[in-house]
């Protein structure tokens, strides 16, 4: 019995070492940048104003969406001005819920087959009584949400769009705000010259 409690006190421990890593998260998204700037890059402080599509204009989320892209954009040094805009901006976001099965090796993270556990048992001539206890970590369906945004800046001079940008991800964070907040920052990575192809991003939600 002695044995059985001190599994699970190390089990209790573990879980609550387990939970203190989930303070710090990480979204990783899959991103593919596009630009062509002519003559150049935009200078550093240079304007833009949003541009929204027709089904956008009754999109009651959109507002917040170009809040948090506004923030994204003043990190890679646009500024939000329309009065003086050199470029229009257009911003768009999908989020999909999804189950995620343990069977298809695609966790978002962990394992699906971690388990906690611990026995006891007394035997007397080769026969044997025990008993023992477990749970699973990440042995169930995981939900998740696969979220997607793109960001398409033109030229208002030249009606020419001068840089496109689209990130991908599948995570279970049920905060949409942060996680849109890291994947407009993944998306703008590189920003005015990104780098060629796809390639994963890490981008980390401080708690």
């Amino acid at each position: 019995m002695k044995r059985a409690l001190t599994a699970i006190i190390f089990a209790a421990t573990l879980v609550g070492l387990l939970g203190g890593c989930a303070s710090t998260r990480v979204v990783e998204s899959e991103v593919n940048s596009f630009a062509r700037w002519a003559p150049g890059p935009p200078a550093p402080g240079s304007s833009y104003r949003f541009e929204r599509l027709l089904s956008q204009q009754v999109d009651a989320s959109q507002a917040r969406l170009e809040s948090l892209a506004q923030a994204a954009l003043g990190r890679v040094g646009l500024q939000h001005n329309p009065p003086a805009a050199v470029f229009s901006v257009q911003v768009s976001a999908s989020s999909q819920p999804m189950l995620r099965s343990r069977w298809d090796g695609g966790y978002p993270y962990g394992s699906p087959n971690i388990f906690i556990g611990g026995g006891s048992g007394v035997g007397v001539s080769g026969v044997g009584v025990g008993f023992g206890f477990g749970f699973p970590l990440g042995g169930m369906d995981t939900p998740i949400y696969r979220r997607e945004i793109s960001i398409v800046m033109r030229e208002l001079r030249s009606n020419i769009a001068v840089y496109e940008t689209r990130a991908v991800s599948e995570e279970p964070w049920l905060d949409t705000d942060p996680v849109l907040s890291a994947m407009l920052d993944a998306a703008l990575r590189g920003f005015p010259v990104p780098p060629a192809g796809p390639r994963r991003v890490s981008v980390e939600i401080k708690p």
